[in-house]
């Protein structure tokens, strides 16, 4: 017998095996139990997530009666979006903006086209007083309008969704894919789940329509602040729309931006927040109506490098019989339109459209346009 070894009387040693089997059993459990808890949350939060989204069956039906009179796509895989933004009072936390009237007018309007290899986004805005002709269009009263020459805003007063994407589609001959609607308090609420975005002043704001005081220089706004910068008109270089535009247009790219450079996508406790905010605040046709749905889409977008993301304005100017309105510049528009609905590449510059200047030796002797406006790289401090 070892010496070392010495077993004392009435106390025989315990098994190895049996205790390292028991420990593994324990853990094996408690393992289950966080797995199973998480899972429970996932669904939990996924569930939550996927029922915030409304919904827009109305604009899906109206749209499938005219099916006939709707433009056909042409580039398989591209994707287009109208994205509108609604100047809706109604809500908590929007009667600060204005005595809602029960009716409900587009403040912004961008037809958003991703190219069908995922290579770039061009999002294309519309200005709300362009005059367009309008389709006739259903009423919230069940009527139906005439046909009619009008300021592009007044579709979706008149005819809600689903009249302004006829409205859009007659204008551009753009098929439009989906849709989606969002609010002020949406707005808000995506701006703050980012931490607020960064933008340039070069002098200071005081806009009392706009609920917004800024000083001049570099500086980060909230929600309550970024709504006010985009919805400014009065205050801000010459009071137009055009320059409004370019606002929303500059911070468009600065949000983009910030949510690729922070890394929202790829965290969860970040992105859960911005998640929550936009599924709340959107209205969309039942073909983006679910999370799995919006995430796909997100997903697919993730290949977009950030400069391939581009903002631009349809090419307009001053209406000929009413300078507080605007018409199209043609054959300008007609070119932006037509290459956006065969899915070719659209050249993005700042400065004024401009064509380039076809020569004898030129492989192709069609002149090809470059529109002004800019890409989310530059940000909004650009």
């Amino acid at each position: 017998m070892d010496p070392d070894v010495t077993d004392s009387p009435g106390t025989p040693a315990e098994p190895e095996a049996p205790r390292k089997r028991h420990w593994l059993r324990w853990t094996a459990l408690g393992v289950s139990v966080v797995v199973l808890a998480a899972a429970a949350v996932g669904w939990w939060l996924y569930r939550k997530l996927d029922g915030n989204i409304t919904t827009d069956t109305d604009a899906a039906a109206e749209l499938r009666e005219y099916e006939k009179e709707r433009p056909t796509a042409v580039a398989m895989g591209a994707k287009n979006i109208l994205l509108i933004g609604s100047d809706t009072r109604t809500g908590a936390g929007n009667t600060k903006y204005g005595r809602d009237k029960g009716t409900q007018r587009s403040d912004t309007t961008i037809l958003l086209h991703i190219a069908a290899k995922r290579s770039s986004a061009t999002a294309v805005s519309i200005p709300r007083d362009l005059m367009v002709t309008m389709p006739s269009c259903r009423t919230p009263d069940g009527t139906r309008t005439r046909e009619q020459f009008a300021q592009f805003n007044s579709a979706f007063e008149i005819g809600g969704t689903a009249c302004t994407i006829r409205t859009v589609e007659r204008l551009t001959s753009v098929r439009i894919d989906h849709h989606m609607v969002i609010d002020f308090r949406g707005f808000k609420k995506m701006v703050d789940a980012v931490d607020g975005v960064e933008i340039c002043l070069r002098e200071p704001i005081d806009d009392k329509d706009a609920k917004l005081r800024l000083r001049a220089g570099r500086q980060t706004l909230n929600g309550e602040q970024a709504l006010g910068f985009v919805r400014a008109r009065k205050s801000l270089g010459n009071g137009s729309d055009t320059e409004r535009m370019d606002r929303q247009q500059q911070f468009l790219g600065a949000l983009v931006n910030k949510v690729q450079s922070n890394g929202v996508l790829l965290n969860p406790t970040r992105l859960y927040p911005v998640l929550d905010a936009a599924t709340k605040s959107i209205t969309t046709d039942p073909g983006l109506d679910s999370l799995r749905d919006l995430y796909d889409l997100a997903r697919s977008m993730r290949s977009v490098p950030t400069e391939k993301v581009q903002f631009l304005t349809v090419p307009r100017r001053p209406y000929s019989y009413n300078a507080n309105r605007d018409e199209l510049v043609q054959p300008a528009a007609s070119q932006l339109f037509k290459r956006l609905r065969e899915d070719k590449p659209v050249t993005v510059e700042s400065g004024e459209s401009t064509e380039e200047p076809a020569t004898a030796n030129s492989p192709n002797p069609v002149p090809t346009p470059t529109f002004a406006g800019r890409n989310a790289a530059d940000g909004a401090c650009a």
